[in-house]
């Protein structure tokens, strides 16, 4: 299969789900991205894991299963993310024993496979399917006062309907430069509904 590699663009807070936060992933060839909502624990243990030169004073739990990894001779070659369903995404993390050359793959939340893949500097990849249904193209740029009001109007799924598409895409490019990809991904499932009935 032919997949596509991710990169991680940042984590940020998430505006809709309380303690909750996103964790965004870009392909580079397209600049389509793909927010993850995940938890706070997996949050922090990804930042640790990109920051290098921080040592929590005990390990955490993807730290134990780290060095559990390397002990066993194995090395974590890849994260695929294959699928999204309901908005979850499924992730697999894929191993390679050193000495005999064996391949392992475990099923993962996403969140635990990338905290893992960031600790061996290892490649996060995706499918064409999901990119296409989670995923978020646009060119952030400056937006004005005007554009920024329609944000407010961001409540509910009953919102969203009553308003044009032109206002959508203002509203869209907005949550995106605000770093609010849950919002982002509701009014991009409104286009998308819109575009189907037009096709």
């Amino acid at each position: 299969m032919d997949y596509k590699q991710l990169i991680i663009r940042g984590i940020s807070y998430s505006q809709t789900q309380s303690g909750a936060y996103a964790l965004l992933l870009e392909h580079e060839e397209t600049h389509i991205k793909l927010p993850v909502v995940i938890g706070n624990f997996e949050a922090q243990s990804i930042s640790l894991g990109l920051e290098k030169d921080i040592h929590p004073p005990r390990p955490l739990t993807h730290d134990l299963f780290t060095k559990f990894i390397v002990s066993a001779n194995y090395e974590l070659i890849s994260v695929i993310i294959y699928q999204i369903v309901d908005g979850v995404f499924f992730s697999n993390i894929n191993f390679k024993n050193k000495v005999t050359e064996e391949e392992l793959i475990l099923d993962a939340r996403t969140s635990d496979a990338v905290a893992m893949a960031v600790r061996f500097d290892a490649p996060i990849f995706t499918t064409q399917q999901v990119l296409n249904e989670a995923g978020i193209l646009l060119e952030l740029e400056d937006v004005s006062k005007e554009e920024q009001s329609f944000s407010e109007t961001v409540q509910t799924e009953d919102n969203l309907k009553s308003i044009s598409m032109e206002e959508l895409q203002k509203l869209l490019d907005e949550a995106v430069k605000e770093e609010d990809y849950d919002t982002a991904l509701e009014i991009q499932e409104e286009i998308k509904r819109r575009k189907k009935k037009i096709d």
